[in-house]
């Protein structure tokens, strides 16, 4: 099969001014489209071009000699994953079962903002911090470059890009400032707990 760039579940401006249309449209349009791109280019006239997308991520991941296949074809799907954990007017706290769960798990909302803070703050260099479900549990964690829950036996809930493409434009060096917008103001907990199954 091809990949294609899956759309935006938004106008390229739609989370203004948090994220502006130049910084989405040059990660969207350049960076994602890249990986796409890359992926089709590797796989293609390969036993992988007839397998879906988590299917090629699973099979490659920890095999050094597919290492660019894992990581444009992850890549792929934390992006669009990341695109959806967005949402104009999003931010604030979550409700039903998932609030429930994440006072259970955590303490309360504030903890786990503060968790959530931490994992995107001290992943260093490129990576993403994660709300994830592992063994029955809510976790925060973090991953480097492309690496994604799913190759740890987790569920993502949500996910925050904090590669530098997506905020420097916006925010330069400030990734603590780009990490508090996300919560507060762009977050979209309907994502978050539609993929919830507690």
């Amino acid at each position: 099969m091809t990949f294609t760039l899956p759309e935006l579940p938004y106008a390229q401006n739609a989370l203004e001014p948090h994220i502006s249309a130049n910084t989405l449209g040059f990660h969207y349009g350049k960076h994602h489209q890249a990986y796409v791109t890359n992926l089709n280019n590797l796989v293609k006239d390969s036993d992988l071009a007839k397998l879906t997308l988590e299917e090629i991520i699973l099979k490659t991941a920890g095999d050094g000699s597919k290492a660019g296949i894992f990581n444009n074809a992850a890549q792929v799907w934390n992006h669009t994953f990341y695109w959806h954990s967005m949402k104009p007017a999003g931010g604030g706290e979550p409700k039903g079962k998932l609030a429930e769960k994440i006072t259970k798990d955590f303490g309360g909302f504030d903890a786990f903002k503060e968790a959530f803070k931490t994992a995107g703050t001290t992943q260093f260099g490129s990576g993403w911090a994660w709300l994830v479900v592992d063994k029955g549990t809510l976790k925060v964690t973090k991953t480097p470059n492309a690496d994604l829950p799913m190759v740890h036996g987790q569920t993502a809930l949500l996910t925050m890009d904090v590669w530098e493409h997506a905020y420097y434009l916006d925010y330069q060096n400030r990734r603590p400032d780009y990490i508090t917008t996300f919560l507060d103001k762009l977050v979209n907990w309907d994502f978050a707990e539609a993929n919830y199954k507690g």
